[in-house]
């Protein structure tokens, strides 16, 4: 089993809050985790139909019942229990004595805030990291079998393919998790969605050409962007707009929370293919952000991350803001450094207030430094 960078952190929460709840996709290692970290606690899956009914029908009465510390796994099947778990746990007082896993971040978000504000502390848990799979793959493995492969659990801990597994992740949260969400009657037109989202993977988002191309209404494309950002399959991240006087774009861009889920509904078969998909630097731009927030949730922060762009054109793929510093990343996917790539950074240096920290990270092999600026490969990113 790989060990999570986020078990340490976990554990630290449970000392301090009655409640601890890991949120995050489906097959991330939720339940894994928690079943680590918790192994006293007894274990109940509201994924189970009888446990879920009975939940249900009776939610004072099935948190009477549980003895001890328990685990409540995919607890946004039953909503109603968030009302009761406020008065249980102000009446047990028992730091870390439940823990909650679920699936649909927006959904448990408003549960949360609503019923549990100041009770619980909050693990978004992403698939693996690139820290914590190098560990336990080829050191040597070439990036494109590392974007191909994609970061879910089932695909190491199995060793299942990836072209066997992600086509029937995506079908099964299309049937299950979308329609929980949504009532979505076209399923067809909601998968020809997402396959149109991931070839938009690293572009701002633009609703109106969304819809035209799926064949159906702005508000419609609006309301199922929201949910795939709920289920974990997407990632829209914001611009940065502070201390600028310039004109900034406001819409998002779009990422996959998995690049294998991305490269899969792009319909590339093995990594081979990817050397010459007019996508690659989308995807690489992709894994490297996704490394930058798996970083800060297993550390149990909140996401800093941003895009800057104006309207002339200049842009930075990544920003990131700590406290009243900002660090600018550059994301190339070629493998030989180009002095050019610099550009960008050096005019950024030069408007931004205040001044950012600079780092390059590209498809290459070596770690260097360039007029002052560290040149990092993508096998050094953590």
């Amino acid at each position: 089993m790989i060990r999570r960078v986020a078990l340490t952190k976990l554990k630290e929460l449970a000392r301090g809050f009655p409640v601890v709840a890991v949120i995050g996709p489906r097959q991330s290692g939720k339940t894994t985790l928690v079943q680590e970290a918790f192994n006293k606690h007894s274990y109940l899956s509201l994924e189970d139909l009888d446990v879920r009914d009975e939940a249900r029908e009776d939610p004072r009465g099935f948190l009477k019942r549980q003895q001890g510390n328990f685990i409540l796994d995919e607890v946004q099947h039953v909503p109603e229990l968030f009302n009761y778990l406020q008065t249980y746990v102000d009446k047990e007082q028992r730091m870390g004595g439940v823990v909650l896993t679920g699936s649909q971040n927006f959904l448990l978000m408003e549960r949360i805030s609503q019923s549990l504000a100041g009770r619980v502390g909050l693990l978004p848990l992403l698939p693996f990291s690139w820290s914590e799979l190098k560990n336990i793959t080829d050191r040597d493995k070439p990036l494109n079998e590392v974007l191909f492969t994609g970061s879910y659990p089932p695909i190491f801990d199995r060793g299942v393919s990836p072209s066997d597994w992600y086509p029937r992740y995506v079908q099964t949260y299309i049937d299950r998790d979308a329609r929980l969400i949504r009532n979505i009657g076209d399923l067809s037109s909601f998968q020809r969605f997402v396959k149109l989202c991931a070839g938009r993977i690293g572009q701002l988002v633009n609703f109106s050409s969304l819809a035209t191309d799926c064949g159906i209404d702005t508000k419609t494309a609006q309301s199922w962007m929201s949910v795939l950002e709920a289920s974990y399959i997407i990632l829209l991240l914001r611009p940065h707009y502070k201390n600028f006087n310039k004109r900034l774009v406001k819409q998002p861009k779009l990422y996959f929370v998995d690049t294998g889920v991305a490269c899969m509904l792009l319909g590339i078969e093995g990594a081979d293919q990817l050397s010459t998909h007019y996508l690659r630097g989308g995807i690489f731009e992709n894994w490297v952000i996704l490394e930058r927030l798996k970083k800060r949730f297993n550390a149990g922060l909140n996401s800093n991350l941003f895009f800057w762009r104006d309207n002339t054109g200049h842009e930075i793929d990544l920003l990131e803001e700590k406290s009243q510093n900002l660090h600018a990343w550059e994301i190339k996917a070629g493998e030989t450094f180009q002095s050019d790539w610099m550009k960008g950074l050096k005019w950024f240096q030069k408007v931004a207030d205040p001044i950012p920290q600079l780092t390059l990270v590209y498809g290459g092999n070596r770690s260097t430094t360039r007029k002052g600026v560290p040149i990092r490969s993508w096998r050094k990113l953590d």
